[in-house]
């Protein structure tokens, strides 16, 4: 029986998802302004519906997170 992994391995990739994740993403700049944190946090919070707890591992997909990183980036 194969079993089901937690989250999608390749989540939606969209245009409208990106740009919102990356807006997202500025309202931790309050308390770090740190882009490639700030967009990993959204886009965990995005595949695991919380944020990351200080031991959490679980990985987040790298196309999806490289994508918002790089749409904040432009957008600097």
């Amino acid at each position: 029986m194969h079993d089901k992994p937690a989250h999608d391995e390749r989540p939606e990739m969209d245009s409208t998802l990106i740009q919102r994740l990356a807006l997202e993403s500025l309202a931790f700049d309050t308390s770090n302004a740190d882009p490639q944190r700030n967009c990993w946090l959204v886009v965990h919070r995005h595949v695991h519906g919380v944020l990351p707890s200080e031991y959490d591992i679980r990985d987040v997909p790298e196309e999806l997170y490289l994508a918002v990183l790089k749409l904040r980036m432009e957008n600097a």
